[in-house]
């Protein structure tokens, strides 16, 4: 569920909460509550509405899918329970119900050799839950992590769930009030979107320089700042340097750079933790700086980043 670090992971993550923000204003614009009935989050999907009832949805909200078949007993064990698991998480993610024998394409598309199989799609990016039968306590705990990612890493808040809600009523969206640097925010997404990777770093720092403890300028601007250093670079060349001078510091921090985002985070964080335990020093300082920007890029509740914190505190005294 923690993914990787790569161009596509952080431009997704970046859109998906533009779109988000967009949602949430435009359905202040229009003056509705936004709210949906407990009904609507479990819904049927089909090939021709995949596209706008999971992919787009995802941009709002986790959707998890439940593929399934009417001769499937397993399934009409797994089912009721995510049913009732998506009505008492209360709009944080949404089910899709994929009945896979009308939907033979979808099927295929997602590689499942059995059911049931249930996957999630946040931000447009599909990840593999769990497939056959699976108790309840594992299903819990699956679903807290689904939710954890979405909120942290993609800005999706869930949905609005009024009781009194009629079923079949518009899509939900969060009306939290818009933040008072979201337009600098959002001009920092655009300047990604368009490969203007200077303007996506000048805009998350005119953020933190209004509001220094902003955690997504934070992130955003780690990010951005990492995608420019490895723009442009020749891959095998950097690594041909780190493998043949494995005492130059900047060798290896050009390294964990590449490291980083091809998603090999551990190694990336073990290169450099190695680095400083070779070091003294201005190189030691150098190599600890790019090793803490890149705990910034991946976050900072990351299993990997707080394992990683620990080795360095041992490296160092």
């Amino acid at each position: 569920m923690s993914g990787v670090v790569d161009l596509a992971a952080v431009k997704a993550a970046q859109e998906a909460k533009a779109k988000a923000e967009q949602a949430r204003a435009q359905s202040a614009r229009e003056g509705g509550t936004g709210a949906i009935s407990p009904a609507d989050l479990v819904i049927d999907v089909d090939e021709a509405g995949f596209e706008r009832d999971v992919l787009q949805r995802s941009a709002e909200v986790p959707v998890v899918i439940d593929f399934w078949a009417e001769w499937c007993e397993p399934c009409k064990q797994l089912s009721p329970v995510l049913e009732r698991l998506a009505v008492e998480y209360n709009g944080r993610f949404l089910l899709a119900k994929i009945d896979v024998d009308a939907n033979q394409m979808l099927m295929q598309q997602f590689g499942i050799q059995g059911i049931p199989a249930v996957f999630a799609v946040v931000a447009g990016q599909a990840l593999p839950l769990f497939q056959g039968a699976a108790d309840e306590a594992q299903i819990r705990q699956t679903l807290d992590q689904l939710v954890q990612v979405g909120e942290q890493r993609f800005g999706l808040t869930g949905l609005t769930v009024d009781p009194e809600a009629e079923p079949g009523g518009a899509p939900a969206v969060d009306e939290r009030p818009a933040g008072p640097h979201d337009g600098l925010l959002e001009a920092a997404v655009q300047a990604l979107d368009s490969g203007d990777l200077s303007g996506a770093v000048q805009a998350y720092k005119n953020v933190l320089n209004e509001d220094p403890g902003n955690e997504e300028a934070k992130l955003g601007l780690a990010q951005a700042e990492l995608l420019q250093r490895v723009q442009g670079v020749d891959p095998q060349q950097v690594r041909r340097d780190a493998a043949d001078k494995p005492a130059d510091v900047q060798a290896q921090i050009a390294a964990a750079d590449l490291d980083l985002v091809g998603g090999h985070v551990e190694d990336a964080f073990g290169r450099l933790i190695e680095t400083v335990q070779r070091t003294v020093g201005d190189d030691r300082d150098a190599v600890r700086m790019r090793l803490l920007e890149l705990f910034e890029v991946v976050g900072p509740d990351d299993p990997r980043v707080i394992a990683a914190r620990r080795a360095l505190a041992r490296a160092l005294f």
